[in-house]
């Protein structure tokens, strides 16, 4: 049997696989491990290992691109190539499609997809809250607290991300029903940005830099912040593990000495990321990462550390919160019963793996 500490769950996406020429953003390290790109997956023969974010710019993701830019793939002799996508649920659909190895978001994904009879586990658990934050436009949202959702539109990344999650379940928690509110797919960055700022949306869940960047602009406040352990514990009940790397369980299980080798590069950096300054995390980032300048992109690393681990365990009371946030609107997982010790492994990530 698998090691583990505790149980979680998945997600599915319905967007379309042509939505998926995905950029390979300046991401590929020299270098190949024996089975890397062996068995059914993708990449047979090449050598090189496929991983789809859900937004390489998000600090939420942010050890992907790190460990990449730290070179801790190649240390590991591995040829890694990081695609990018707006939204986790179309890394999800990407991976369940065999177009690429590993996806890097959120835990939850892999309870839907249980209980769609796709198998997926997170590898390497990178944070243990959301890092996401309920935007509110500054003037005439109309909106005091989740209690006013009710009639309002609501920006997210995309029908049936974690965005959307979220704000469901911050809705039925306090008396609105997900029918009684509109979710608008306005991706982050500047599409969240204007769409905000237009009135598009009266507010939405996002994630830094993009918060960093509506608070500068004075066009957005907070209504709830998840970018702390003290934050996802006031507004979900509990620890949320949110980032990380998942994968398919039937590759991982014929792929080991490699997921061990990429899970062993993800922990360097997590513990890397523990002891430097969020101005040295940011110097090691993509220049165009830092759009609205880098002291504010400094900043908003600096907010958003607290979510991460350093050792990429899954919390122990983590899957059974993201279990109990999923039920409480998600009709497809309410009366499903979810192998949660299925949804993770720590077997690649506990000490002396």
């Amino acid at each position: 049997m698998r090691s583990s500490r505790v149980p979680a769950l998945l997600v599915t996406g319905a967007l379309c696989l042509t939505a998926l020429t995905a950029c390979a953003d300046n991401a590929s390290s020299s270098g190949s491990s024996s089975d890397a790109g062996s068995g059914s997956h993708g990449g047979s023969g090449s050598g090189k290992l496929k991983i789809m974010v859900g937004g390489l710019d998000k600090v939420i993701y942010l050890p992907a691109m790190l460990t990449q830019r730290l070179g801790y793939f190649a240390d590991e002799g591995l040829d890694v190539e990081l695609l990018t996508e707006p939204a986790g649920v179309q890394g999800t659909t990407a991976l369940v499609a065999g177009e690429v190895q590993g996806a890097v978001g959120f835990y939850d994904h892999t309870l839907d997809l249980q209980v769609k009879g796709k198998q997926v586990e997170s590898v390497v658990q990178f944070a243990d809250a959301p890092g996401e934050v309920e935007m509110v436009a500054t003037k005439d949202s109309g909106i005091d607290s989740p209690k006013d959702f009710k009639g309002k539109k609501l920006g997210v990344t995309g029908l049936g991300s974690s965005t959307d999650f979220l704000t469901k379940y911050l809705a039925v928690q306090n008396g609105v029903q997900v029918s009684q509110f509109t979710p608008v797919a306005v991706g982050a960055g500047q599409t969240f940005i204007s769409a905000l700022k237009q009135g598009s949306i009266q507010g939405g869940m996002t994630t830094d830099p993009t918060v960093a960047q509506l608070l500068d602009q004075k066009a957005g406040k907070i209504l709830v912040d998840m970018r702390t352990p003290e934050g996802s514990r006031k507004a979900l009940g509990g620890a949320y593990p949110s980032s990380s790397l998942y994968m398919n369980t039937d590759w991982v299980n014929g792929h080991k000495p490699t997921v061990r080798k990429l899970a062993h590069a993800l922990v360097k950096t997590l513990k890397w990321m523990a002891t430097h300054s969020p101005e040295e995390i940011a110097a090691k980032m993509p220049a165009d990462y830092a759009q609205g300048g880098k002291a504010l992109y400094a900043e908003s690393i600096k907010a958003t550390l607290p979510m991460f681990n350093d050792d990429g365990v899954m919390p122990e009371d983590g899957p059974k919160t993201v279990e109990r946030v999923l039920k409480a609107f998600n009709p497809n997982l309410k009366n499903a019963d979810v192998d949660l010790s299925k949804t993770y492994t720590t077997e690649f990530t506990k000490p002396g793996s």
